[in-house]
């Protein structure tokens, strides 16, 4: 399933602000962990992530432009645009075995990620872990809100209870937030899946009782797949990570471990 990275596009060495963040590099892991944030979010939400799996196992918080130390970087407003970018700044590490784990829009990164990985390098993850999104081939027939009036796109976000209330409420933090929201909403919903063959990695589907990600929708993620498909549900709402994330890790730990 590994070959030696092939140059058959031109690629770019990682920028000096890295791609990685919150990341402890180790040379003597098996393999490598990257983990890919929700809309809106940033690597922030992985930083604890390497002290509940084991030192085999490297974890690499993906720092996307617009956020963190890299907000003075315009955001991605599609999602092809977002892949051939990541896939750029990565791939120096993907010289070994590694895994995606993605929330809700990171889900979808993960995956076409992985194909895109699979159709220009022959390479693939060993473990795809998606949660929070349904699957790709299921379409969202919710009209698109990315582009709605700042009060209603406010309102959205308070309905999706992903950002705190003081945040809503602080006008000039959620000028500074509104732009980078737009584009990951735009991000998410332009999003056009088209059919390819499925991937040969395990993928791993998480859920939350109360998200609008329903069991069907996630148990088609199974189609996207020839090796072993497994999905948990846990409590909770589109941000159900949070709350089981204790859960969630001691599933990826031992999914990974079996791979170590």
């Amino acid at each position: 399933m590994y070959t030696t990275v092939s140059r058959s596009e031109p690629t770019t060495k990682p920028a000096r602000v890295s791609w990685l963040a919150y990341h402890k590099p180790n040379s003597s892991a098996y393999m490598r962990l990257f983990c890919f944030p929700y809309g809106g979010g940033n690597a922030i939400t992985f930083r604890n992530w390497q002290q509940s799996l084991p030192s085999a196992i490297e974890v690499c918080p993906v720092q996307l432009p617009g956020r963190g130390g890299r907000t003075m970087e315009p955001s991605y407003t599609s999602l092809n645009e977002m892949v051939r970018g990541v896939a750029n700044g990565l791939l120096p590490y993907f010289d070994k075995p590694f895994a995606f784990f993605g929330h809700s829009m990171g889900s979808i990164l993960g995956f076409e990620l992985s194909r895109y990985l699979r159709r220009h390098y022959s390479l693939q993850p060993r473990h795809l872990f998606v949660s929070g999104r349904r699957a790709p081939q299921i379409p969202d027939n919710d009209p698109p809100t990315y582009n709605l009036p700042d009060a209603e796109f406010k309102e959205e976000l308070r309905r999706l209870n992903g950002t705190p209330p003081q945040v809503l409420e602080h006008p000039e933090l959620m000028q500074l937030m509104m732009p980078l929201l737009r584009s990951d909403f735009a991000v998410c919903q332009t999003y056009k899946y088209t059919t390819e063959p499925p991937l040969d990695c395990r993928i791993t589907a998480f859920g939350g009782l109360e998200d609008k990600a329903e069991f069907e929708h996630l148990e088609g993620w199974r189609e996207q797949t020839t090796a072993h498909f497994s999905l948990l549900m846990y409590p909770g709402d589109h941000f159900f990570l949070h709350k089981v994330e204790p859960q969630i890790l001691e599933v990826v730990d031992l999914q990974l471990r079996k791979q170590l």
